[in-house]
């Protein structure tokens, strides 16, 4: 049973202090990729057992922790943005355990303490990835089990990629200007509109992945790749649109258990 100390909040600062609501609101849409892709692929990956202990890694405002808690299983999540965590706490239940943290650190947590750990859509902006893995891999029991899920590092890298158009072909194709070199981006936090601050992204190649859960003691048992579930509206590019999106996916998961 996960312990109520943990609730206890060091002060941090980051780029999403400002932007907390926004996101929340993002992420809580009716169609969002998170609600209709995410998580049921996460679901799928972990298959959450009842009582089991779980630790949501850069949980932000807690959506994917409050599915869990849902599921009957106790959850912790730990996030560096005083600003989210406390928004997970206001959004509730008071069951699902949340605290400002860097994921690099997290000295108030035994060693095997966790059935279960995610860290969804948050690893990429980490700069601290070895770190973050082996302190990942030192909270989790033998048995554990850790769900990573990325923008997908081969077709989304932030200012590298994008969508392009062969009119003779009539084909929509996703255009790489990079993708070995690894790389830190900066990205607005509220495109369109007069404010510069930015959060940063992290951008790796699929085997840097590898080799650092491989380093931190991990075995990667499973991957899947997802793609959107969106459509295109009716137009003379929407059928290429679909046929682009079905086959180039949007999201990557890595699953991984601890090396026996």
């Amino acid at each position: 049973m996960l312990q109520r100390k943990y609730q206890r909040r060091p002060a941090a600062k980051t780029s999403w202090e400002r932007h907390g609501k926004w996101y929340s609101k993002v992420v809580e849409e009716s169609g969002s990729y998170q609600k209709e892709v995410i998580l049921p692929g996460v679901l799928s990956l972990l298959g959450l057992r009842r009582g089991e202990d779980v630790l949501d890694i850069g949980c932000g405002e807690g959506f994917f922790a409050r599915e869990f808690h849902k599921l009957g299983v106790n959850v912790l999540g730990v996030d560096a943005s005083p600003e989210l965590i406390a928004l997970a706490k206001k959004k509730g239940p008071p069951e699902v355990l949340y605290r400002v943290a860097d994921a690099a650190a997290l000295p108030f947590l035994r060693n095997g303490a966790f059935d279960a750990a995610v860290i969804i859509l948050a690893l990429q902006n980490m700069e601290k990835m070895d770190a973050v893995l082996k302190e990942a891999r030192r909270v989790l029991n033998p048995k554990g089990r850790l769900v990573i899920v990325l923008n997908h590092p081969a077709f989304r890298i932030p200012k590298l990629s994008g969508w392009g158009w062969d009119e003779e072909q009539k084909l929509q194709y996703r255009r790489m200007n990079a993708y070995m070199s690894e790389t830190k981006v900066p990205i607005q936090m509220h495109p369109g509109e007069r404010t510069k601050e930015v959060t940063w992204s992290f951008h790796r190649p699929l085997q840097s992945y590898v080799k650092a859960l491989h380093g931190a003691g991990f075995a990667v048992t499973d991957m899947e790749e997802w793609v959107s579930h969106r459509v295109s509206e009716r137009g003379p590019r929407a059928k290429a649109e679909d046929r682009a999106r079905r086959e180039i996916p949007l999201f990557l998961a890595i699953k991984a258990e601890p090396q026996r």
